[in-house]
């Protein structure tokens, strides 16, 4: 099981003269942890570095924004991994004081940054989304539409409808329960609803 935050968080810390600002914030992809780290970057125009990880699937990625190879992005990437989040952007701003705190010391600080803002996080399960076709007789199609209607299907619902020679539902859903909509509604339609394969019916 993995989780995302329920809201970011951050902290601050000062080791040695050099202040390291840790942010850990909720994203679904990474297009949008790149905005919201040009935010940052903003927020911060006078800062040292700027590094930061993240965890979202397919589209992870790490930086040490000019730190010693491996002394930040992965530091943080870690710290990510051993709480179980995905989808998660998590930066530290770091503002050098004047002394230099070698590798392992920057491992150490890092680490302690991001540990420090997820402290007080709340994890919040992280759901993969997908979607189903579902292609009916238009007689059937009121019986899709109630099932969908039922407070059993809180988190399903119709994302697009197209109508030719017989209707064609496509339903967002919690990717765990795909496999169960197709047998409910195979029997809310006696067996009639037949389940096209759509590009994208693998996505979260």
């Amino acid at each position: 099981m993995t989780y995302t935050l329920a809201a970011p968080v951050e902290a601050e810390l000062d080791i040695r003269k050099s202040r390291f600002l840790a942010l850990a914030i909720p994203v679904a992809d990474r297009d949008a942890a790149m905005a919201e780290l040009q935010r940052l970057r903003a927020l911060h125009p006078t800062a040292t570095h700027v590094c930061w990880a993240l965890l979202a699937g397919g589209q992870s990625g790490m930086s040490d924004d000019g730190e010693p190879s491996g002394t930040a992005g992965r530091p943080i990437l870690e710290v990510l991994r051993h709480h179980d989040l995905d989808g998660v952007l998590a930066a530290v701003v770091r503002y050098y004081g004047g002394i230099k705190l070698g590798a392992g010391g920057l491992v150490r600080a890092y680490t302690d940054a991001i540990a420090a803002a997820l402290k007080q996080a709340e994890r919040v399960e992280r759901i993969t989304y997908a979607t189903l076709a579902v292609e009916v007789d238009y007689a059937d199609e009121p019986r899709v539409r109630r099932w969908l209607d039922q407070p059993e299907q809180a988190g399903c619902s119709l994302a697009d409808s197209a109508y030719g020679a017989r209707a064609l539902l496509t339903l967002h859903l919690p990717a765990a329960q795909r496999e169960r909509a197709r047998a409910a509604l195979r029997d809310a339609t006696h067996g009639r609803a037949s389940f096209p394969e759509q590009p994208g019916d693998d996505d979260a």
